[in-house]
């Protein structure tokens, strides 16, 4: 997954539900603080319709939030191209995500 495109979002925060909307805020404000362009699903649609139309607007890295990742201050990464990649801690992956953006290579476990 390149993540180096115009203007298209890089990343995407799907929370599971409302409740996890602040947490979901916090990620993309750490992620704009590095220049990363991210934003939350904001739509009341189900978790696999909210992946499935980030795939379909050809989104780089979806984070998925629900309880086990607040509890745990980590999110559960899909790309583009390598599917799921697991859980990272959310500083490492906006670490890892602005570095892969700024070289033009793709995000890896």
């Amino acid at each position: 997954v390149v993540v180096v495109a115009s203007n298209q979002v890089q990343l995407k925060v799907l929370p599971v539900t409302d409740d996890f909307r602040p947490f979901c805020e916090d990620v993309v404000k750490k992620a704009k603080a590095l220049g990363i362009r991210a934003e939350i699903d904001s739509s009341d649609d189900r978790l696999g319709k909210m992946i499935r139309n980030a795939e379909l607007e050809k989104i780089p890295v979806v984070a998925v939030v629900g309880q086990k990742e607040i509890d745990s201050n980590q999110l559960a990464i899909r790309t583009r191209k390598g599917g799921d990649l697991g859980s990272f801690a959310v500083e490492d992956l906006i670490e890892k995500l602005s570095d892969a953006i700024k070289v033009g290579k793709e995000l890896k476990a």
